[in-house]
């Protein structure tokens, strides 16, 4: 399975390359994106390198890594990410998605647009379950889970709130 272009309303979602670090460092390297997951913003270098891991893909026949430059359609402006890990289980799909929009351009419905165009086009190729695991406490991620088709489970992993589609 490989990324295409996702579009939605006001985004361009584009498959990321290791040559996108140039830009996504600046939107990454503020701190408070890291309140709910731990760690800190990676130097140029740093994202480089991680850049061209996710690009390589999981070297897992089972497993592809999926990941996107999420960009104002308006400027083409990189504002954030998407992801998802798709695993083939049982004979069919599933994916487990993530999301993150830069500081300055968080509370603008950018992320639940991402998201949801990331589940239409999740679903579109044969993917029926998609999930995403929110800390309990960050409400924003919850609001855009719900807002991409996801539903709040009592199941937990490592701490965070299991969120899936229906």
């Amino acid at each position: 399975m490989d990324p295409a272009t996702i579009t939605t309303g006001r985004l361009v979602l584009t498959p990321l390359r290791a040559s996108d670090a140039d830009a996504m460092a600046g939107v990454l390297r503020d701190e408070a994106l890291h309140e709910f997951t731990g760690g800190a913003p990676l130097g140029l270098i740093e994202l480089r390198r991680r850049y061209e891991r996710l690009e390589a893909g999981s070297g897992d026949p089972d497993e592809c890594w999926l990941n996107w430059i999420v960009r104002r359609e308006a400027d083409g402006e990189p504002i954030g990410t998407v992801q998802a890990t798709v695993t083939r289980l049982d004979g069919g799909w599933t994916a487990e998605i993530a999301w993150i929009i830069g500081v300055p351009w968080q509370g603008r419905g950018y992320a639940g647009e991402a998201a949801t165009g990331l589940v239409r086009w999740l679903r579109e190729q044969g993917v029926p379950v998609v999930t995403a695991n929110i800390h309990p406490d960050h409400h924003a991620s919850a609001g855009v889970a719900a807002r991409a088709g996801l539903t709040a489970t009592a199941d937990l992993n490592d701490g965070e709130r299991v969120w899936r589609t229906e």
